[in-house]
């Protein structure tokens, strides 16, 4: 029986499910039941009704899925795999804002630890942050961890005042106007597509900006038959399968998430397996980060 076989019996036995992210490999895409960014992962664990979610990226993923799915079992298949701005803000700086700032809302970008989140109003992803941010009643947005994607949705909501805080996904944060401006010389006709994770100067330079999804969404609804893609490059497998027909170019060799990438078919199958790597999440704990991630879904209908 070989690896793809072998995963297909152990998820009928067990009533499992695989829920992968657009940034794992594409051998680990390939094999999932589910494939797609934070907030439609959010939504499959929270009205599925399988009794085992392996989720297959980094570990907010694997907190906010058994935050919403307490009673069923959530393994990861590599513990090890983070989110380095899942960290970038303090408990003791959020409070200190709130006390200084009245009528604020904390809003928690889901790349975030559950006791970030348990600190918060609401969560929000990329693919949504504009929509609840623009929802809320509040004057003064803290918008944590990111302050790149915070910067952008206030770019859009000028009529409220933003706090940022100081954090940043380390890979999209790293690219530079300069390497889309060298990638636009080799492809003149193609479209820029970015996350909003990158930097300012570098959003100013694209013809879209959306979440993965959006961006895996303009492609395959534009015209043009050339992009080159600002964001994690595991989202290129998507990408090629729903546009056979359509050029897709990395804007830079670099664009890649090691944590992301430490997800493999073997360790899928182990922990099937062998049940490793369960995500833990106290009860207290629990209780106080769900509200924001349900008032997220409920904001987001």
């Amino acid at each position: 029986m070989n690896i793809k076989d072998e995963i297909k019996s152990l998820k009928e036995k067990n009533n499992a499910i695989i829920l992968a992210h657009y940034y794992v490999p594409d051998e680990v895409q390939e094999i999932a039941d589910y494939v797609g960014d934070s907030f439609y992962l959010s939504k499959v664990a929270a009205g599925t009704d399988a009794d085992v979610l392996v989720l297959c990226g980094v570990s907010f993923m694997g907190e906010s899925a058994k935050i919403l799915n307490p009673e069923k079992t959530v393994l990861m298949p590599d513990i090890n795999a983070d989110c380095p701005m899942a960290h970038m803000a303090s408990v003791k700086n959020i409070e200190k804002l709130r006390a200084e700032y009245d009528d604020t809302a904390v809003v928690c970008y889901i790349n975030s630890t559950a006791e970030l989140k348990s600190h918060s109003d609401v969560c929000v992803t990329s693919a949504n942050a504009l929509k609840i941010v623009q929802s809320l009643p509040n004057k003064n947005i803290l918008f944590i961890p990111d302050m790149n994607l915070g910067r952008y949705v206030a770019s859009k909501v000028p009529e409220k005042n933003f706090i940022f805080n100081d954090g940043c996904c380390p890979v999209h944060a790293a690219l530079t106007a300069q390497d889309i401006i060298s990638a636009k010389e080799k492809h003149p006709e193609a479209l820029v597509l970015i996350h909003p994770e990158c930097v300012p100067e570098a959003l100013e330079l694209a013809d879209y900006i959306g979440s993965t999804s959006g961006i895996i969404e303009y492609a395959s609804s534009s015209p043009c038959k050339e992009f080159i893609i600002c964001t994690e490059n595991g989202v290129l497998w998507e990408l090629k399968n729903r546009n056979p027909n359509k050029s897709f170019y990395m804007v830079h060799d670099h664009f890649r998430c090691e944590d992301m990438k430490l997800i493999t078919p073997e360790k899928v199958l182990d922990v099937l397996k062998n049940k490793t790597n369960q995500v833990s999440v106290s009860d207290e704990l629990r209780d106080s980060s769900l509200k924001p991630l349900h008032r997220m879904l409920e904001l987001s209908k």
